[in-house]
């Protein structure tokens, strides 16, 4: 039985209370005042109160501000009189749940066990959605972690990829063999960020596009930059997250665009500079490459063997991305595509 206390100085209004309620289905306790109504609340657990308005000392109110400054506060039915309508709404708007107008004879404890069970019902579901959602949020927490560690593991084992292809590059003869898994490792580079950026990212669905692309140019100027021909890769990028699938689209982009212009853009034993802008524009963002060399020839051979080429179309295809070229001075690819 739902376990009652009922605040009234009518000591035979308590009595029938507790009679008439037991009846209704709960256990009734009373106090004549609000303080030792209170003292009751602090010293046993009680499923709900009932407060009647008037009372010597201190008023209902009065109690239903105590109640409300205990730790766990039990919902609270005001008791009022007829024609006290402004004291029922100043009941609810300190936080009782219900009020019930006094009245002589079964109907007024009719009225007051059925909003009785109203309250409790409301305070059980109230229960269950603050569970719920804690249980949501641990779970929630779990995946999370699980999704770190498991972008951890895939990052890990890419570096180990990396350097299976680095060290196969250093046993081959072939200098075309040799160029082609060294790009190969650039690609793995380009994923192995992503997965870097969201293990260390408390967002596990977006990449800020400047932490992730800097490290990837400095990885790229290292990679094609020898003593006699340095490469200087230069990031200028607005504030921009993306989802991870774009972000590691986009890095693959940026990875064969700057290797191309490292590779092609200017001559053995020359300096040369590739710029990397990215900005949003709308509702679209803009990336583009840019070189200081002789530019494209649109007419001749390919000077690789075009699988960074289709590399390219295929991530330009997935991010639904317009692709424009420019030439001279210089070449400049331009790639545009939907936020």
């Amino acid at each position: 039985m739902p376990r009652v206390l009922y605040i009234d100085d009518d000591e035979g209004l308590r009595h029938l209370a507790r009679k008439a309620l037991r009846r209704r289905g709960f256990k009734v306790e009373t106090a004549d005042s609000a303080d030792s109504g209170i003292a009751l609340l602090k010293q046993d657990e009680f499923d709900l109160v009932a407060i009647d308005h008037y009372m010597p000392e201190k008023t209902g109110l009065d109690a239903l501000e105590m109640i409300k400054a205990l730790p766990v506060p039990p919902p609270v039915v005001y008791v009022t009189g007829s024609d006290e309508t402004s004291v029922a709404v100043a009941a609810l708007k300190a936080g009782a749940s219900d009020y019930v107008v006094k009245t002589i004879g079964d109907e007024f404890f009719d009225l007051l066990a059925s909003s009785f069970r109203q309250a409790l019902d409301r305070r059980a579901l109230v229960a269950a959605k603050d569970d719920a959602e804690r249980a949501l949020r641990a779970s929630n927490e779990r995946l999370a972690a699980l999704l770190k560690e498991a972008n951890h593991r895939v990052a890990n084992s890419l570096q180990i990829l990396s350097a299976f292809v680095n060290l196969q590059a250093s046993s081959v003869s072939s200098e075309e063999a040799r160029s082609a898994l060294k790009d190969t490792q650039q690609r793995i580079a380009a994923i192995s960020q992503v997965h870097r950026r969201l293990y260390s990212s408390d967002d596990i669905e977006t990449i800020d596009m400047a932490e992730y692309l800097q490290p990837l140019a400095a990885e790229l100027e290292a990679t094609w930059s020898t003593p006699t021909s340095p490469r200087s890769v230069r990031l200028i990028a607005e504030p921009l997250r993306l989802k991870t699938d774009k972000a590691v689209s986009l890095g693959i982009i940026v990875t064969e665009l700057v290797s191309n212009a490292c590779k092609y853009a200017y001559r053995s034993e020359e300096a040369g500079e590739v710029r990397i802008r990215i900005a949003r524009e709308d509702e679209n963002f803009c990336l583009s490459v840019e070189d200081d060399g002789p530019g494209m020839d649109t007419n001749g051979k390919p000077s690789g063997t075009g699988v960074g080429t289709r590399l390219i179309r295929a991530m330009a295809m997935s991010l639904k991305a317009e692709i424009d070229h420019s030439n001279g001075p210089g070449t400049s690819v331009r790639v545009t595509a939907p936020l």
